[in-house]
């Protein structure tokens, strides 16, 4: 499904014949090992051709003190299959334990998180019977670089990073994805009209590839009230694109308002690389009990199978799902007494849809994926580098007064190469020269100090400059320098500037 490497086609082409695909299983915690063996249960009944190498991760590596979560082996493992099926996993809370999740994500360049969202009406309680959303997710920038600092007592801090070629390749994977699939529309969900710069390149990025796509209906939301109308009447949209953290969110809400966030499978992708997964998480509580419900995970089977190319087995799987669920064989999250006929577990469920295998759904429409393995087009566009000319710098400090206008009297007067200061925000917002008495202010500060000469100014000058706030007995705790490029100044102003 994505941008085919020499390595991932050859895996697809001996998916057709009879061969088996080799491919890593782990299967997780909490509800992770039954519903892992309930869908290889499935796949096996349904005649899937794999070669399956189980490796173990999670809150075991982790309690046992591997701070990742997974064995050096288990990598070796992955970049011999590059197709992960994966159960949810535990990560303790607490102790600096990083999400496996993001980390296998990031590592493998999972780039693009594809997450259907459909609704199964009437058989599966839902205010919006028509649904039938897909949200891809940009899957290795934004807050979830994870780049965070305790930087006074106060106020802590967490980056948010979006690049150009990793924007590209998400909107570009999300028209790809809506041309492959018949999909009629694509709409963008930012916040740039408050992150100018990062969302707005998110933004700008959607609208430059969107016109090498006129097929396809285009649109943009701010993602506050794009998300009020994907929650109210989601039948106005088809592939949404967001950037991580919106994506992460917003995929739940749309899975959850199908009818159970238990229904949702994920794929990630990258190049060369896939993994798939349930959308939700480990459920500890009802772990053991058969009380699970395997859709997510078999249904991410079903677009694991898809990417390596034994799509007639996920075209028997996915039907023989259809036609269990729109009989009423339903598991206790989705089970309602005035449309469901049989209260099962998870291995009953799992059970019940092998027994279906060669049976097509018949109030649903049956699936047809013959023509879904697609060669998609993700290229990145070469950026051009700019004249980069440096005209100032913004130094954090912690002090511990909440007044700006000392902060102001101690640094004010300060000069380096024709830099002076000209503005202090705390929290974004100005608060000097001519702030609000109002405004609450917390132990960091922004001071900025720009040249006004048009020669721009030097390394040096920073370096001189932050000499003497350290001689002031001030705490610098950093600093960001203030770029134009190509004349364009590359920085925010303040709140209220």
């Amino acid at each position: 499904m994505e941008n085919l490497t020499e390595s991932t086609a050859s895996t697809i082409e001996s998916a057709k014949t009879s061969k088996k695909v080799p491919i890593t299983v782990a299967y997780g915690d909490g509800i992770g090992p039954e519903i892992m063996s309930a869908s290889l249960n499935v796949l096996k009944a349904a005649g899937a051709r794999l070669e399956i190498d189980k490796i173990e991760i999670g809150e075991k590596k982790y309690l046992n003190g591997n701070s990742s979560g997974i064995e050096s082996t288990s990598w070796d493992s992955l970049r011999r299959t590059r197709v992960f099926l994966k159960a949810p996993i535990t990560t303790p809370q607490g102790g600096g334990y990083k999400s496996l999740n993001v980390t296998i994500r990031k590592v493998l360049g999972l780039y693009a998180n594809i997450r259907p969202c459909v609704s199964y009406h009437p058989y599966i309680t839902t205010k919006h019977p028509v649904m039938d959303v897909v949200i891809v997710r940009e899957n290795e920038e934004d807050l979830y670089a994870g780049i965070e600092h305790q930087q006074t007592d106060e106020v802590v801090q967490c980056l948010k990073l979006i690049s150009k070629p990793g924007t590209e390749k998400i909107i570009r994977y999300a028209f790809e994805y809506a041309r492959a699939y018949n999909r009629k529309k694509v709409s963008c969900f930012t916040k740039d009209n408050i992150m100018k710069m990062t969302d707005g390149l998110f933004h700008k990025t959607f609208d430059r590839v969107g016109a090498e796509y006129p097929d396809i209906e285009k649109e943009h939301w701010i993602v506050d009230i794009g998300a009020a109308k994907l929650a109210d009447t989601p039948e106005q949209f088809d592939v949404i694109v967001m950037p991580n953290l919106y994506g992460d969110i917003l995929s739940d809400v749309a899975a959850q308002i199908t009818g159970s966030v238990g229904l949702g499978g994920s794929a990630n992708i990258g190049d060369g690389f896939a993994m798939f997964e349930a959308i939700h998480g480990s459920a500890p509580d009802i772990a053991g009990l058969n009380l699970a419900n395997p859709s997510g995970l078999i249904l991410a089977s079903v677009q694991m199978l898809v990417h390596i190319g034994q799509s007639d087995v996920a075209e028997k799987i996915h039907n023989a799902w259809l036609r269990t669920i729109e009989e009423g064989i339903h598991t206790s999250d989705i089970y309602n007494p005035s449309t469901s006929k049989l209260l099962v577990g998870t291995k009953e469920f799992a059970n019940a849809v092998i027994e279906r295998l060669e049976q097509q759904p018949i109030m649903f429409r049956p699936v047809d994926y013959s023509a879904s393995v697609a060669d998609f087009n993700i290229k990145v566009t070469p950026v051009k580098p700019a004249n980069k000319e440096l005209v100032g710098v913004d130094i954090f400090l912690h002090y511990k007064e909440r007044d700006p206008n000392k902060l102001a009297e101690l640094i004010s007067d300060l000069d380096a190469n024709g830099m002076k200061l000209t503005m202090i925000t705390n929290r974004g917002t100005k608060v000097w020269p001519d702030g609000f008495p109002e405004t609450f202010c917390t132990d960091h500060w922004r001071c900025r100090f720009k040249n006004d000469m048009k020669n721009g100014v030097s390394y040096q000058s920073v370096v001189d400059l932050m000499q003497k706030i350290h001689h002031k007995k001030l705490d610098i705790i950093k600093t960001e320098n203030l770029y134009l490029m190509d004349g364009v100044s590359m920085f925010s102003a303040g709140q209220g500037q």
